[in-house]
């Protein structure tokens, strides 16, 4: 039984922050040629590729059956990731990045309410202040309007998704390996996506200009899963997610150096408050022993 690595599933979950940021960048790139749904399909087939093929390579395409866990999981885990995905490449479209980063982070505050339900986790008294605090910086950065805006709903509620998404990850690192995760994971995402994006039959096909583009998309994204899939065997959920807020500070000073977005006092001040709440949650990771659990399996 190997015990929890906080400060290795911290690591793996810096990995994430970079990759995700990059997503971010290249998903705006593409975003004029390209809808919503394009960009998850053509992400998702490349990620689908690289899996079949590492597969191959390394002599387990075994793995790749899902047989450890219900494809019902695998099904509702992916559901919960397309729908969050798709509000999330629409949501970057439209609002500042850190608008969209501050409003998906409430993400590890859903984790820590879901988790003791689907996951049996247990929320300590450092736990539940943390996300406090965490959610505290999210509202002052992202000072939402009262007037309901299609963009800030998407942003919001991508959360949702993504929480969804990284309890029920949490469960299949029970069953399965890193590899099947991400095989059903892009397998799922091009069916969903293909259909989506067929509705208005209009099916964009990548311009010469946007491959590269699109490339980043594909290896950034399959990346960025790698990083969080590989935290969250190492580490409860409740633990590892709120290291992605340290994502908000990163793509604050991309808003402002590449797209000239503002960076206000309150950005600055709810980056810190975030921050923060990384820092205490950290140091409840580290002075409370977690559970046994099984050995990794991939």
């Amino acid at each position: 039984m190997a015990p929890a690595r906080p400060l290795a599933a911290g690591l793996w979950m810096l990995g994430g922050v970079l990759c995700f940021s990059l997503l971010a960048v290249a998903g705006r790139a593409v975003s004029d040629a390209h809808d919503a749904f394009e960009i998850v399909l053509y992400r998702s087939a490349m990620g689908l590729g690289v899996m079949v093929v590492a597969a191959w390579v390394t002599g387990n395409l075994r793995q790749l059956s899902g047989k450890g866990a219900p494809l019902s999981v695998h099904l509702t885990r992916n559901v919960a990731h397309f729908a969050g995905q798709f509000l999330w490449f629409y949501a970057i479209t439209v609002l500042p990045l850190a608008q969209v980063f501050a409003l998906e982070f409430t993400t590890p505050i859903w984790v820590l309410l879901l988790s003791p339900l689907l996951l049996g986790e247990h929320i300590t008294r450092r736990g539940a202040a943390a996300a406090i605090l965490g959610f505290a910086g999210i509202l002052v950065v992202a000072r939402p309007d009262a007037t309901p805006d299609p963009g800030l709903i998407a942003a919001a509620l991508c959360a949702l998704g993504f929480a969804l998404s990284a309890i029920l990850t949490r469960r299949l690192t029970r069953t399965e390996s890193l590899m099947a995760i991400l095989f059903w994971l892009c397998l799922f995402q091009v069916g969903l996506a293909l259909i989506c994006a067929g509705l208005d039959g209009d099916l964009a096909l990548p311009a010469r200009a946007d491959l590269g583009w699109l490339a980043l998309i594909g290896a950034a994204g399959l990346l960025a899963h790698v990083c969080l899939t590989r935290a969250l065997q190492l580490a409860p959920a409740a633990q590892v997610m709120p290291v992605d807020f340290l994502r908000l500070p990163l793509i604050a000073v991309i808003g402002v150096t590449i797209y000239a977005e503002p960076l206000d006092r309150f950005i600055l001040l709810g980056g810190g408050l975030i921050l923060l709440a990384n820092w205490v949650n950290l140091r409840r990771g580290a002075a409370t022993p977690a559970p046994p659990r099984p050995a990794d399996t991939d």
